[in-house]
């Protein structure tokens, strides 16, 4: 019913749409000429001030009539923007004046580097090659706040990107000025060639965040597919060349770790310092090394950890900065996931202590000796990247507790983990690309390769596109700590869509499978392989206002899935969506439904090879949606639900099961440097059916008669996290953050069933408790001061405790497991890490 009604108001929201505007005739999808500037050569540098009063400022074209892109595409700009474009031998320099009503119109929240807060922006965007597809973009905000990102067709906006540049803002009555200085060693371009200036890909962007209006020199139409293809064009760049990139960011940091639950015989406190250095040389032109020499990622954000009921891994998000920037061509065809490299030791659960023995040490990450990236592209659009780094071997160390004898146990040995990645860029928005990935361990173990191949091509007007990609996996060896060989040795996949990409009305058919073999898990990720899948998605967009809304955006799907080896039923449903933002008040709002027939989950059951042993899932709904209020206000909220009915399950005497989830998440912004964020989410799987976590063991008595045996329980699930941000931002270049997160997961099991082939469960009288409760604590909190462009000084505060309480110890009660996890022993951290960047054309003497 619920579904039913949802679907009705999309239907009307349509109508009301047709109704808003007169019919008017399709716009062709391809994008208009673009906006030509030209820029001015200066004999002397200007000075970063914000006031642009040197007279080069006045002689130099300006570039204005910006366009709306947000909320109403196309209209013309009220509050003018005029930019200005200098260039020296050395920087590219910027100044933009955008006009405004008062000072108070122009919002200027502070904010950590590369975060916009409530904020207007300025931004300008660089295709230094004019491919049309890969860009660069430096933003400043009013704050004066810096971010800057990579852009291209396969990655998007990889906001990860940083480069080393300067700029100034300052308010001139009702306007505000935007300066900025961006050493040419911070892009990459191709020397000018038969003595004619060199065109770049260029475009100007502005946030007015009071009206939320977004604008751009060179009109972005929403319904045209892609960024950098719409650009407008920077000419008169004469007699520039390539410098010689090269830099040095030497670290030094130090620790001290207090961690009571160190084994006995060690040290509770301890102390350590590193040093090392990143370095970035510009091979060429087109090419850049970057490497990282005895990396310490000690101060990375803690990862959420969480309780693990499902069969497949925990993907965390990485925090490293090594591998989050300039990593746009090796994350290709989603084949490299960068936590493999320094992941957990591949023996790590395989340590076992023996008679009278204890485990003191076992490291649960593998410390990296260095890490390599060159990569860059070509004037002739080939793009050419390479990644290597080293890891050493891993011991874990055991001691005997009468002797005090100690032994070592490896449980990583020496690895070499390698991609390479060549990427054309081809016209219309197109490319084709290899990409390989390679693990090297050494010792009796065995070594991963995988090679892949993508392409996509679009058609002149760049209306519609075929995508597809083919990848083989390879692993040859034996199993680590064992003469057990290798068994997924050679696998593939591939993927082949279609679609329209550009217009109000868009559409995608694709096809794939995975083979029962295909296995890059050991340089990427995959949670499951053995399927075989076919998609149709519809979309419609609004983009231009209308009833009470700003736009309107909505999708339609259907999904097919088969089992691939042997060819079995998986699980088909069809989903859909709608979103849109209220005029008025900004008020984003949407919903999504999904509808499951009966679907078999091959995988919970734990049984390899698949196809024998299947959970069944009645047929459920899926209903959710979410409502987030106006940022602007200093009090903001979002909100969201899910719900998930499931039809009953006559096979058992069982009762009905559903799912519901719940989110909230208000922010309060005290002042522009003051700002909390709490969020809140709510989590119950109720009479979920679910292998049993932790399966049976030979040392339980209570197992042993459902040894060798599926035994699947029935279980409530609540999970429960909270996480507090309090941010106090002190300049643009200075800011102190502090999270705390907790994180509860109560599983109560109310009876079990032993699974048999086919899907059949059978009650059974299984009376081990096998209730569990998991909790999580962690603080994180982080100083940073940028004294100077790419140097930093960082202090950070870690504090981190868990607890996993089984049977009759597990405690239903919140307030209970709050209490226990802080009163646990926890791990605490402190450290400081001062980076220092060193450029080499800065420090090289001038020649008198």
């Amino acid at each position: 019913m619920l579904t039913r009604t949802l679907l009705l108001c999309l239907l009307a929201l349509w109508m009301q749409s047709a109704r808003a505007q007169t019919p008017a005739p399709a716009a062709p999808a391809a994008a208009k000429p673009g906006k030509q500037l030209q820029a001015l050569r200066i004999a002397e540098p200007v000075k970063l001030d914000g006031l642009l009063d040197e007279p080069a400022w006045q002689q130099a074209p300006v570039a204005s009539d910006f366009v709306e892109n947000q909320p109403t595409p196309g209209r013309p700009e009220k509050h003018k923007t005029e930019v200005r474009v200098l260039y020296d031998d050395q920087h590219l320099y910027i100044g933009a004046v955008m006009h405004d009503i008062s000072p108070d119109s122009i919002l200027r929240e502070l904010s950590q580097r590369d975060d916009i807060n409530n904020s207007d922006w300025f931004g300008v965007f660089l295709d230094t090659y004019h491919d049309k597809q890969n860009g660069y973009g430096f933003i400043v905000t009013s704050g004066g706040v810096q971010l800057d990102a990579r852009y291209s067709p396969a990655n998007g906006e990889d906001g990860n990107w940083n480069a080393v540049w300067d700029s100034r803002t300052a308010i001139r009555g009702t306007d505000w000025v935007a300066e900025l200085r961006i050493p040419y060693s911070a892009i990459r371009f191709a020397p000018a060639t038969g003595g004619v200036a060199p065109v770049w890909g260029l475009n100007f962007a502005r946030q007015r965040q009071i009206t939320r209006q977004k604008f751009f020199w060179n009109e972005l139409r929403p319904e045209v597919d892609g960024f950098v293809n719409q650009w407008g064009t920077l000419h008169d760049l004469r007699d520039i060349k390539p410098p010689l990139r090269l830099s040095l960011t030497p670290y030094v940091s130090g620790y001290v770790n207090d961690n009571p639950l160190n084994a006995e015989g060690q040290r509770r406190t301890t102390t350590s310092f590193n040093g090392g250095a990143d370095v970035k040389w510009g091979i060429n032109e087109s090419f850049t090394l970057d490497a990282t020499l005895v990396p310490d990622f000690g101060q990375v954000q803690s990862d959420n950890q969480v309780l693990n009921l499902s069969p497949f891994e925990v993907q965390f998000a990485e925090n490293r900065q090594f591998f989050t920037e300039g990593t746009e061509l090796f994350n290709k065809g989603n084949l490299f996931y960068s936590r493999r490299v320094g992941a957990t030791p591949i023996g790590f659960y395989q340590v076992q202590a023996g008679e009278n023995e204890k485990i003191i040490r076992n490291p649960a990450e593998t410390r990296l000796l260095n890490a390599t990236k060159v990569s860059g592209r070509t004037r002739k659009g080939l793009g050419v990247g390479v990644f290597n780094a080293l890891s050493n071997d891993v011991y874990a160390t055991l001691r005997h507790e009468e002797t005090g004898a100690e032994r070592t146990v490896k449980t990583q040995p020496f690895s070499n983990y390698n991609i390479t990645v060549l990427d054309q860029s081809l016209k219309n928005n197109s490319y084709v690309s290899l990409i390989n990935t390679n693990v090297t361990r050494w010792g009796q173990t065995y070594d991963a390769n995988v090679t892949g191949g993508l392409f996509r091509f679009a058609n002149k007007s760049n209306s519609y596109a075929v995508d597809g990609r083919v990848v083989y996996s390879r692993r040859r060896g034996n199993r680590f700590g064992s003469d057990e060989q290798i068994d997924d040795r050679d696998g593939f996949k591939y993927a082949l869509s279609v679609g329209k990409i550009s217009g109000a009305f868009t559409w995608n058919l694709s096809h794939g499978i995975e083979s029962d073999r295909y296995n890059p898990n050991d340089l990427g990720i995959l949670f499951g392989n053995n399927k075989i899948s076919q998609e149709l998605q519809l979309r419609y967009n609004k983009f231009k206002p209308f009833w009470k809304v700003n736009n309107l955006s909505t999708y339609l799907g259907t999904y097919y899935g088969l089992l691939f080896s042997p060819t079995r039923y998986q699980a088909v449903n069809v989903y859909g969506g709608a979103n849109t933002t209220f005029t008025k008040h900004f008020i984003s709002t949407g919903f999504y439904f999904e509808l499951y027939p009966v679907t078999r989950d091959y995988f919970e059951p734990r049984q390899y090879p698949l196809g024998r042993y299947f959970v069944r899932r009645p047929a459920n709904a899926v209903v959710g949606g979410y409502v987030s209020s106006d940022y602007r206000k200093k009090l903001a909220l979002d909100l969201n639900a899910n719900l998930v009915p499931y039809a009953e399950d006559d096979r058992l005497p069982r009762p009905r099961r559903f799912d519901v989830s719940f989110g909230l998440s208000p922010r309060y912004r005290v002042n522009n440097q003051l700002n909390f964020r709490y969020s809140l989410d709510w989590n119950l799987n109720h009479n979920q059916i679910g292998y049993v976590n932790g399966g049976m063991s030979t040392s339980e008595p209570l197992d042993q008669p459902f040894l060798g045996q599926v035994i699947l329980g029935r279980r409530n699930v609540v999970t429960v996290s909270n996480v507090l941000q309090t941010a106090y931002t002190f300049t643009n270049r200075m800011s102190l953050t502090v999270r705390t997160r907790h994180y509860i997961s109560n599983v109560r099991y109310r009876d079990f069933a032993r699974l048999s082939p086919g899907g059949d469960e059978e009650l059974v009288d299984y009376r081990r408790n096998r209730d569990n409760t998991y909790n999580a604590f962690n603080i994180d909190a982080v100083y940073s001061w940028w004294f100077a462009p790419g140097s930093q000084v960082s202090v950070v505060w870690k504090n981190a405790g868990s607890t996993f309480l089984q049977a009759e110890k597990a405690t239903p009660l919140y307030f209970d497991n709050l209490s226990n996890t802080i009163n646990t022993p926890h791990n605490n951290s402190i450290s400081i890490k001062v980076l220092y960047f060193l450029d080499y054309l800065a420090l090289r003497p001038r020649r008198g």
